[in-house]
């Protein structure tokens, strides 16, 4: 039985003095003197608080059984820059191949990042029609062409849905950004011409909500419908919440996952202003090492993914194919610093914990991590010490880190690291984590260093951490009926 002991705070603090006990009052973090009280004045006297124990889990962890509330995943679909294939994709993980090069899609010359996982060939022939593809921002090109794979992935093509009710079908696709190359370009054109030149797509293009609008519209989904934007995280958070809606039976079918467009001048220039980036632009397919002494920040991603997520009823039913299972997830805040994680790592690691109890998994059940890992000095040992935390025995895990061969997708990440994840469990294979050559001492756990490894997961939980402290963890596993 794990528990975690509860600190005790209060609004006041009681300092004695040789004239005298004073009283103080917190503001924020800061303890203020307010008033003084006299050593002999019986009037006031303190009381002692007491500090209970709050009990992580009540009893044994149970899954859930009820087919109406088992979620499973029936369809999948990304871009990325191994292409849009998912098998593809997988293979060139399985290989190590790095797909970070030199950006070519503007002139990065003068930026002290020239690099990034840039997304080339991009087709969206027979998914978006040509008058709406030249208008899109890439971010919603991305989006609705992974978002359809994702449902003809899952035998719910337009004839398909057509004899479905629709209202029960929802979509909850997220973006840390947003259409930035639409809202780019509107300030430019406000800036250089006038207001009369903005583009009337300006707006619409630009906001986040516009990928779940675009896909329902496209495909007449009139299901719970929105968007998350929390950053880096904001994948998971859509997964987690999508379940959710299936669960408290708002919704059978929930089309969830990520996108991000962010490879052009001001999202670069934004990240290097943030020193977030690796500067080793004489190697860029060496930049992007999770948990390397001597790794110098993150690489840039970009792209979309997006899984089918049913109700095992549901999914039954309709004879549908299942991939694999969603068990369940957790989100929380560090509630420290807009950039920096805590270094106590309590955030993340009562992230995992909520997400195992959601899951009615012990810890023993765990045995694969697809793990942040973004390459940046503070976020790797972070994270590895928050699972080490959980995890009192890591020796029958296996962790690795997707983005040392995508780079980091941003709002994307979440979605193509879920699919990684799927992947893993359904071939039995887990992918390398790139350029490890001189690992951090702190990291005792099996990194799958350079080269693949056979590893049938049991348990596999995907984690996302996005600035402002968002904090979300993701739990899949084999299909059991």
């Amino acid at each position: 039985m794990t528990s975690i002991t509860g600190t005790c705070s209060s609004a006041l603090i009681l300092k004695q003095r040789e004239s005298g006990t004073y009283l103080f009052q917190y503001n924020g973090l800061r303890a203020i003197e307010s008033m003084q009280m006299p050593v002999e004045s019986n009037s006031w006297k303190p009381k002692a608080v007491k500090c209970g124990r709050i009990k992580a889990m009540a009893s044994a962890p149970k899954r859930e059984k009820d087919p109406k509330k088992r979620i499973v995943i029936s369809g999948m679909g990304l871009v990325s820059v191994f292409g849009s294939d998912i098998d593809n994709f997988y293979n060139k993980l399985l290989e190590g191949q790095s797909g970070i090069t030199l950006i070519d899609r503007f002139d990065a010359s003068n930026y002290s990042v020239r690099f990034a996982g840039q997304i080339r060939d991009f087709s969206s022939v027979g998914y978006i029609d040509g008058k709406n593809d030249r208008r899109l921002d890439d971010c919603w090109r991305y989006c609705l062409v992974a978002g359809k794979k994702a449902l003809n992935d899952a035998n719910l093509g337009q004839e398909v849905l057509e004899t479905m009710d629709k209202t029960r079908i929802g979509v909850l696709v997220g973006t840390g950004m947003g259409g930035l190359t639409a809202f780019s370009s509107g300030v430019e054109s406000l800036v250089q011409k006038g207001y009369k030149k903005i583009s009337p797509f300006f707006i619409p293009y630009s906001i986040t909500n516009m990928g779940s609008a675009l896909l329902a519209i496209d495909t007449g989904l009139m299901g719970p419908n929105y968007s998350i934007s929390t950053a880096c995280a904001t994948a998971n958070y859509c997964f987690y919440a999508a379940a959710n809606h299936i669960r408290r039976g708002e919704a059978d079918i929930m089309v969830a996952g990520g996108t991000e467009a962010a490879i052009m001048p001001t999202g670069v220039g934004g990240f290097i202003a943030c020193r977030a980036l690796s500067q080793r632009n004489d190697e860029p397919h060496k930049a992007s090492r999770p948990w390397d002494k001597n790794r110098d920040g993150f690489v840039m991603g970009e792209g979309s993914g997006v899984l089918v997520m049913e109700s095992l009823e549901h999914a039954l039913k309709r004879g549908a194919n299942i991939i694999a299972e969603y068990l369940g997830g957790a989100v929380t805040c560090d509630a420290h610093h807009m950039t920096d994680p805590r270094s106590d790592g309590l955030g993340v690691s009562s992230c995992i914990t909520k997400s195992l109890e959601d899951s009615g998994v012990s810890l023993e059940e765990v045995n694969y991590i697809n793990a942040h890992a973004t390459s940046t000095l503070a976020g790797d040992l972070a994270e590895v010490n928050a699972i080490k935390k959980v995890f009192k025995d890591t020796s029958e895990i296996k962790m690795n880190g997707t983005k040392s061969m995508i780079g980091h997708g941003l709002g994307a990440a979440g979605g193509l690291e879920a699919i990684a994840t799927i992947k893993a469990i359904t071939t039995g294979w887990l992918h390398p984590t790139i350029n490890q050559y001189d690992l951090e001492p702190q990291v005792t756990i099996d990194t799958v260093p350079n080269v693949k490894k056979q590893h049938e997961v049991n348990v596999g939980i995907s984690n996302s951490f996005g600035f402002g402290g968002h904090n979300s963890v993701v739990v899949f596993a084999p299909y059991n009926p």
